[in-house]
């Protein structure tokens, strides 16, 4: 086991003790450059700190343009009722493709307005065209987990690597990241990435973030592939680093990931609960506000006295009673007062201070 590190994507760091990092993944919801700058956009103004992409050759990918692929569309949005759609994968790969032209002006736009640019690469000439426009990390699909050479070939850029664990084995996934840290590269953050789309709530399995944490020592991503926002806030809570949410323009487009997906007017709450959750988390220290423990002394009890009491009275447990507020004796100290004898005389109910006692 490693002890839990801190990467650093432009100026801001990801790993424990810091805000959560959040990226939008608009890889495969996008419908072109335009589309995709109106995300980087959304993005932006929610508060979100990177975007991510995919870029890749789809034909280049895929071998058998015929191979299937299937997942859900939103078929009613009142009743949110799905329906099953199978295509060519190639086809639905291919409405994810700009043109380099393309990608260098998006990665330009994401920079004029501060927003770091993240993207998925599959071939070694993606990876050198990433580097070329200045993408800030590069992220490992799940199917490529135990593509050790290209693995290899991306960590040599020194640039944040995210490994993508999908349906892999721990084996799997320690082989990856020591593919990348014997190339001289500690810059990474493993995603745990429940398969599906949607995700089905039995696969997501939460609890192995803590775990895949303790093992390797490297911040920790959920890359979220379910409705809403429920699951990203379990996330957080048992331990996620950086959380993943795909967005779309419109959770009713017909094709692949819109129907989990973040329409641009939920991103920004999407944040905010996201930050509001790490206050509530707080720390795993007991600290006490200035406030809580006034309002601590106000419902709390101090020591009393229950009956007229005349000076040099010996005091018995009989003799006290217990009232609020808490800013006199409290009742844990109790036997520090008992047998003591009363300095001067006190009167039933007057509240008794350590300077009334002998």
């Amino acid at each position: 086991m490693r002890e839990s590190s801190t990467i650093q994507i432009n100026e801001t760091l990801i790993g424990d003790d810091v805000p959560c990092f959040i990226t939008f993944e608009a890889g495969p919801t996008h419908q072109g450059l335009q589309s995709a700058k109106r995300l980087a956009k959304h993005a932006h103004e929610a508060g979100g700190n990177a975007i991510k992409f995919q870029v890749f050759d789809p034909l280049r990918l895929v071998a058998d343009p015929t191979l299937p692929f299937t997942y859900q569309v939103l078929a009613d949005v009142a009743t949110e009722k799905m329906e099953t759609v199978t295509e060519p994968l190639s086809d639905i790969l291919l409405r994810r493709q700009l043109k380099m032209e393309e990608w260098r002006e998006l990665k330009q736009y994401c920079d004029e307005i501060g927003l770091a640019f993240f993207a998925t690469a599959c071939f070694h000439e993606d990876v050198d065209f990433l580097v070329e426009i200045g993408c800030q990390s590069i992220k490992i699909a799940s199917a490529d987990v135990n593509h050790i050479p290209f693995i290899r070939y991306a960590a040599r850029t020194g640039l944040c690597i995210q490994v993508d664990t999908g349906m892999s084995s721990l084996g799997e996934i320690e082989h990856a990241v020591d593919a990348i840290r014997e190339e001289g590269n500690e810059n990474i953050i493993i995603h745990h990435c429940p398969s599906g789309y949607p995700a089905h709530i039995e696969s997501i399995n939460l609890r192995v973030i803590p775990n895949i944490k303790r093992l390797f020592g490297y911040p920790v991503a959920f890359s979220d592939h379910s409705p809403g926002w429920d699951m990203d806030i379990a996330a957080l809570a048992v331990g996620a680093n950086m959380l993943e949410k795909t967005i779309t323009e419109d959770r009713t487009i017909r094709s692949v990931e819109h129907v989990m997906s973040l329409e641009p007017q939920d991103m920004r709450r999407f944040v905010e609960v996201i930050r509001e959750m790490e206050v509530a988390l707080g720390n795993p220290r007991r600290v006490l506000s200035d406030d809580e423990r006034k309002k601590g002394n106000a419902i709390r009890r101090s020591l009393h006295v229950a009956s007229d009491l005349p000076a040099g009275h010996v005091l018995t447990e009989g003799d006290i009673d217990y009232r609020r507020p808490g800013t006199g004796i409290t009742p844990d100290r109790l036997q520090e007062v008992l047998t003591r004898p009363l300095r001067l005389k006190k009167s039933a109910g007057q509240r008794l201070e350590w300077d009334d006692l002998g």
